[in-house]
């Protein structure tokens, strides 16, 4: 609570010229004497043209300085004034009590973010309007008075009033007015009034309750967190809210003023809770975060609190950051934020620590890993280690020095704690991370030191140690390539993580591929027992480095391979481990490319995959690295329609690279996927089972996953009974936030531009499209388009209204062009990214197609202008394969001239490559 008196100011403020503008409010009082409304409505006006005028100064003052604390400072004061100035109007002009009552006093005082004193342009004012007793006519009056005038100038205020027992009373029972009060901060009016609060507050809630609203407030913490998403490396953070954000700087003080009873910030050096590095870190991190939110602020207009990707480009402009090679002004702002956030995380387990030693808080709740943990309030030695003590089943340092005795010491905690399965006491990491500096050449050469690092990469546990490593900065001092990438953000809509939370959690699912047991893994788990056991240290290094060098100017596969052929020596690995780590991270992207946009029932697709992984072994590595990588890329991602693919493409490749041979060859897994499609769906008769199995090509039967197949089954013959040449059916995939289109009708050249055009027309961005034909003529084609609805209720009738514009196009009812060209034109804003369009046509990825390959900036529409300029071009297209990466579209379509043949004249593949990339450009352009 801050009890600050209104301060004596000069006459003008160069903030606020309070002088004049109360001046101007007597003026309105004389002209308007006798008439209250329109009095209040010229206050309000003024009032709200002044604000305007301070907001824009502010906004002109934080793109010079970038100061963004003396912004929301300076937005305060403004604020405070402008209360102050209603408060007098209020009772000087409308309610004057010429001999006011013991009744006829009030405390306008400031609560909450407010209280704190600090303001983002759009936040909301909390305000308490402290009376001494029961409510009075007069203070109604008063403070509706001041309410109109603030709700009349667009302000969003909330409110209390009360008195100063109400008050007491309530926060006793309520944790959140508990803090409001605790933030309080007098504006104007009766200060005795306000200084009761502040010591009655003292002395009847705040003494002994301290361990009490520590608990809460740290559990409050927690549930924000999961409901902002737990990862302190989302890339589109909430600035307010999120991991790592300023509530969290908040809760810290909030804990602070109510434990240690400071009034201000620097009071909390004075109390030894932070030393004075730590206080600059915070003062820091609050500066920056205050930097970012006012911005935020201005730009969108509006109370927004997440980082965007549609505002992050502008923020950084806007806080001074440029471009250097391999990365955008947007990803080293972003890398900027990602690092305060990973310090504040910091701080926060400081001062747990420092409660916890204090009693202030029962030691359980502190840590997160505790509750797993038995137990136990001895002190003993960690075992094979004289250096660590056990104290509350988390590793301590036994003396302070360990580390400069021993620098390898700096490794051996991590696997100690693995080994032991203990958490990590706060002061230990303290020291950890004050000791980086012994972190040198000679320790990073050190076998000992390197051994225990393979072992903890390697056991069980690694992904929640080498988060540890990664947050005391031993990881990236360890291995300095990791430290170039540690907190770097990607500036795509494909990835959800930093680079750094991505490959660890790709170690995680690499983990969950080894125990076995999860479905969607179940190929890569089979591989993994098959792979030879001096590989098993090869997977593991090559999931943790496989993005290492993301942010290079130069590709990062191909960079990424020269750092592992580097690292991996020294880490114990000899030259034939070392080059298969370097070609796995080479070709890492190689294998999910291949599975999800080209024809894997083309023998040319197949061989030429071959080519590139030349052993079965590779392949199996190969395998299990793509399935870690697309699994951590962010929830949703991976499903079960990739992980057929991958499941199809190393089956179908197996047999090349055995000479013929293969563990299971082609016909037996046709025979084997079509018994077990029989043996699942048992409702029809074993005549009606044969004739529907016969109805579609091998490909199916290889690419589409069970449980799909089952609903093809029951779809088709259902559609067929009722008689309809077109269907549809309508499902949703919640972990892909898609909605499905399966859409059953006889096969025609343009369907897939119909079926694309309807989309778009709808305004439905189609993510990706799975096309198959039956042999009796029928198109079975599944595509995913993204949602725009919460309800699946609606989301299905927006479905079926796709459904019925495919069926006018196709009975000419309806001319697409036209109905596309209307949506066009009522497209909304550009998206903030920049994808360079590409597009290749060759020959050598099929013996009887042509295949164009087309990637660029996805959006409503593209794919039924590409295979509309398709088929302009004379081209037939035979198949297709849909897929987009975040905000990049990749299509990959197999097409043949009017008579069936390869495009092979080098002037017709220029002609082709030359619309398409004009199609692409022309759009990114208009963006």
């Amino acid at each position: 609570m801050d009890s600050v008196v209104t301060h004596a100011r000069s006459e003008t403020d160069e903030r606020f010229d309070t002088a004049r503008i109360t001046a101007a409010v007597d003026a309105l009082a004389a002209e308007y004497a006798g008439r209250e409304d329109v009095f209040r409505a010229a206050v309000a006006k003024l009032l709200k043209a002044e604000l305007i005028a301070a907001r824009a100064t502010a906004q002109a003052v934080l793109l010079k300085d970038r100061h963004g604390r003396r912004c929301a400072e300076r937005l305060c004061f403004v604020q405070d004034e402008i209360i102050r100035i209603l408060f007098a109007a209020a009772t000087r002009h409308l309610y004057h009590s010429p001999i006011p009552s013991g009744a006829e006093r009030m405390a306008v005082v400031a609560t909450g973010g407010y209280g704190r004193g600090l303001m983002a342009p759009e936040s909301d004012i909390d305000l308490l309007f402290i009376l001494p007793y029961k409510q009075t006519a007069w203070g109604e009056q008063v403070a509706e008075a001041i309410l109109y005038c603030l709700w009349d100038m667009g302000l969003k205020v909330g409110h209390a009033t009360r008195s100063v027992d109400e008050s007491i009373r309530q926060a006793r029972g309520d944790m959140t007015i508990r803090t409001a009060i605790l933030e309080t901060r007098f504006l104007t009016g009766d200060q005795p009034l306000y200084n009761e609060l502040v010591a009655r507050f003292d002395k009847e809630v705040v003494q002994g309750t301290a361990a009490e609203f520590v608990t809460a407030k740290l559990a409050e913490r927690e549930e924000r967190h999961r409901r902002a998403g737990q990862s302190r490396y989302l890339v589109e953070p909430n600035v307010k809210d999120g991991k790592g954000g300023l509530r969290d700087l908040h809760t810290l003080f909030w804990i602070a003023k109510y434990v240690y009873r400071v009034r201000e910030t620097d009071e909390l050096l004075e109390r030894g809770v932070f030393d004075a590095q730590e206080y600059r870190t915070f003062r820091r991190c609050a500066d920056f975060l205050w930097s970012v939110r006012c911005n935020i602020h201005f730009f969108s207009g509006r109370a927004e609190e997440r980082l965007s990707f549609d505002m992050q480009r502008e923020i950084a402009i806007r806080l001074g950051y440029t471009s250097h090679p391999g990365m955008q002004d947007v990803e080293r702002f972003m890398k900027h934020y990602f690092l305060v956030a990973k310090e504040v995380g910091d701080l926060t387990a400081i001062l747990c620590a420092k409660l916890e030693d204090q009693q202030a808080k029962p030691a359980p709740v502190l840590s997160r890993m505790m509750a797993r943990l038995r137990p136990s309030t001895n002190r003993r030695r960690v075992p094979d280690s004289d250096d660590f003590i056990v104290d509350n089943n988390r590793i301590n340092l036994a003396t302070p020095d360990i580390f400069k005795h021993d620098p390898v010491n700096l490794i051996r905690i991590f696997r100690l704690a693995q080994k032991n399965n203990l958490a990590f006491h706060p002061d230990a990491m303290r020291t950890v991370t004050r000791s980086l500096k012994l972190i040198n050449t000679q320790l990073r050469d050190d076998p000992e030191a390197n051994r225990l690092f393979m072992e903890i990469l390697t056991s069980n546990g690694a992904e929640i140690v080498l988060r540890r490593m990664n947050e005391a900065g031993v990881l990236g001092h360890f291995i300095r390539a990791f430290g170039k990438i540690v907190s770097m953000m990607q500036f795509n809509m494909y990835h959800h993580y930093t680079v750094d939370e991505h490959l660890l959690r790709c170690v995680g699912f690499l983990q969950e591929i080894e125990r076995g047991g999860n479905d969607e893994f179940i190929v890569a788990s089979d591989l993994m027992r098959k792979i030879r056991p001096e590989h098993r240290a090869v997977i593991y290094i090559t999931t943790l480095l496989h993005d290492i060098a993301k942010g290079r100017p130069e590709d990062h596969s191909i960079a990424g391979a020269k750092v592992a052929r580097r690292l991996c020596p020294r880490l114990g690995f000899n030259h034939a481990d070392t080059e298969l780590v370097a070609w796995l991270i080479e070709q890492h992207l190689t294998m999910s490319t291949v599975a999800q946009s080209r024809d894997l029932s083309d023998s040319k697709t197949i061989e030429n995959f071959a080519a590139v992984v030349q052993s079965v072994e590779q392949m199996k590595l190969l395998t299990i690295l793509t399935t870690a990588d697309i699994r951590g890329v962010g929830p949703g991602v991976w499903n079960g329609w990739k992980a057929q693919l991958l499941r199809t493409l190393y089956y179908e490749t197996e047999p090349v690279l055995t000479g013929g041979f293969s563990e299971v060859n082609r016909a037996q897994r046709i025979a084997a996927a079509q018994s077990e499609f029989r043996a699942a769906f048992t409702e029809w008769p074993e005549q009606q089972l044969n004739a529907y199995i016969a109805r579609h090509y091998p490909a199916y039967w290889l690419k589409v996953e069970l449980p799909r197949k089952i609903r093809h089954a029951r779809f088709l013959r259902a559609s067929e009974q009722a008689g309809h040449k077109l269907a549809i059916n309508v499902g949703f995939d919640e972990a892909r936030g898609v909605t499905e289109l399966t859409i059953l009708a006889t096969d025609h050249p343009w369907l897939l531009s119909i079926i694309a055009g309807a989309c778009a027309s709808a305004g439905a961005n189609i993510v990706d499209a799975q096309i198959y034909t039956t042999t009796d003529g029928r198109a079975l084609d599944t595509i995913a388009i993204t949602r725009e609805y919460d309800r699946d209720e609606d989301e299905g009738r927006r479905a079926t209204r796709i459904g019925d514009m495919i069926e006018d196009v196709l009975e000419g009812k309806l001319r697409l062009p036209e109905v596309v060209a209307r949506r066009a034109a009522g497209r909304g804003k550009a998206r903030p990214f920049v994808v360079e369009p590409e597009v290749t046509v060759n020959n050598q990825w099929s013996d009887r197609y042509t295949v164009i390959e087309v990637s660029g900036l996805d959006r409503p529409g593209l794919l039924y202008e590409l295979t509309t300029a398709i088929s302009k071009l004379n081209l037939n297209i035979a198949s297709a394969h849909v897929a987009t990466f975040g905000e990049r579209a990749r299509d990959v379509f197999y097409v043949t001239d009017l008579l069936g043949a390869q495009i092979t004249a080098p002037t017709r593949q220029a002609a082709i490559r030359s619309a398409l990339t004009h199609l692409l450009a022309n759009e990114q352009a208009a963006a």
